[in-house]
């Protein structure tokens, strides 16, 4: 199997080739969770009338959370609805419309072990969501630890040379939680899967290890794995002790996508050096052989969803909101940024460049305008603290040398409607919405 090497990330959703279905007779399986989390069947006796029409073709997508939000009432019981500002979610939009589609994942909420099993049912039977349950320690020490803390970075070209430059060291605890995380991931995938029928999709650095898992569990499993950071070269990668267990982890996908060409090469420079392995590259088809199965390799930049983009930009709110800020800074140039307060998302870089360049053409104070979007960190520890305050510090820093009128910092966790209203009024947008 080979891959075309370079397509849209919803294009890659709305195809079936990069997953080889051999021939077989297509049925309907249906599901059913039991509180205890025992799949079930309808009778046997409908067997005749499900082998009759096709069954409509069915993702199992999986990432570290589910696209939902999860509040709790005054009374106690707890409400779900979907988060549209969810990657996955928006996903399904590339598929057909007979699609079906499985989400596993963890809920954005603690949920107590008594009021498991019956919310479990709930999101399958409500959402096709499929929670997947970690205690506490185990999820701090996977999400918070080793993904946020350790991994994150080393992906983004940090080492963790000294405590006080940021970054972790490796630790066998977090570690070991990690695994312990992408297990309980595959259990609760294999709950719901058919692996002669279904299409598993995983998402990002946190579900590194799930491909052996799944693949353990069945060797005929279609599994696609895409990767939503990027993959350093190989000089930063081989300082991760587990290096080979991750390489391995992800060739036991079938196909394995990256943003660009450049994370694509250096995965290909690391199981070169590291394991030995050759890749084929032959008329955009990119395809490395892994004990006796050709792994693809896929370049899939997410681009942006224009259906849901021209959607928003066509209410009247988003209208009224347009006038509201052009009346605000009638006559200014509008530079718009939206990031996660987060390290790599250069928040203190891009308050040092408008000082800047406010400072080397005076003439510009008062004509032109920063909005920037600081949505909140999405971890915690001393990192993303020293973040935050060192951007505080240079916006303040630079609002004092240049006067507010030069520059205007909103900081405000937001709903992706208001952000897509903001950047209409932009010429200027420093983020992909």
């Amino acid at each position: 199997m080979a891959s075309r090497s370079c397509v849209n990330l919803l294009d890659l959703a709305s195809s079936g080739e990069d997953f080889p279905n051999p021939s077989r007779t297509p049925y309907n399986i249906p599901r059913v969770m039991t509180v205890p989390g025992i799949i079930t069947a309808d009778s046997e006796s409908d067997g005749a009338d499900s082998s009759s029409s096709a069954a409509p073709e069915r993702r199992i997508i999986v990432a570290n959370q589910l696209p939902l939000k999860t509040t709790r009432s005054d009374s106690g019981d707890w409400d779900f609805e979907w988060d549209d500002d969810s990657l996955v979610l928006q996903l399904k939009d590339g598929l057909s419309a007979e699609a079906e589609v499985v989400y596993v994942g963890c809920l954005k909420a603690e949920v107590d072990p008594s009021e498991q099993d019956e919310i479990a049912q709930r999101l399958l039977e409500n959402y096709r969501c499929v929670p997947v349950f970690l205690p506490s320690e185990t999820y701090n020490a996977y999400y918070h630890g080793f993904c946020k803390h350790y991994l994150w970075p080393l992906l983004h070209y940090m080492l963790p040379l000294s405590p006080a430059g940021g970054g972790a060291r490796f630790e066998q605890s977090q570690w070991r939680a990690y695994v312990a995380a992408n297990k309980a991931f595959a259990d609760k995938v294999t709950e719901v899967l058919d692996p002669d029928e279904d299409r598993v999709w995983a998402h990002d650095y946190h579900l590194m290890l799930l491909p052996t898992f799944l693949r353990k569990r069945s060797h005929r499993v279609r599994l696609g794995f895409f990767l939503h950071s990027p993959f350093p070269s190989s000089e930063i990668y081989r300082t991760i002790p587990v290096r080979e267990e991750l390489l391995r982890s992800l060739l036991n996908s079938d196909l394995v996508g990256f943003h660009t060409f450049d994370y694509a090469r250096h995965f290909l420079s690391c199981c070169s050096r590291m394991l030995g392995l050759d890749y084929e590259s032959k008329r955009g088809y990119i395809g490395l052989e892994y004990y006796g199965r050709t792994v693809g390799i896929k370049i899939l930049p997410v681009g942006i969803h224009m259906g849901q983009l021209e959607s928003v930009m066509s209410r009247s709110d988003t209208t009224d909101l347009v006038r509201k800020i052009r009346e605000r800074f009638l006559g200014k140039t509008i530079l718009l940024g939206v990031d996660d307060m987060d390290l790599f998302k250069g928040i203190s870089l891009k308050f040092l460049a408008m000082g800047q360049l406010l400072e080397q053409s005076p003439e510009l104070r008062g004509k032109v305008v920063l909005v920037q979007i600081a949505n909140p960190a999405r971890s915690r520890g001393g990192m993303f603290k020293k973040c935050r305050r060192r951007s505080e510090r240079l916006r303040g820093g630079s609002m004092s040398g240049m006067g507010a009128r030069g520059m205007n910092q909103l900081c405000s966790l937001i709903g992706r409607s208001l952000l897509t209203r903001r950047s209409r009024i932009t010429r200027l947008v420093s983020a992909v919405l």
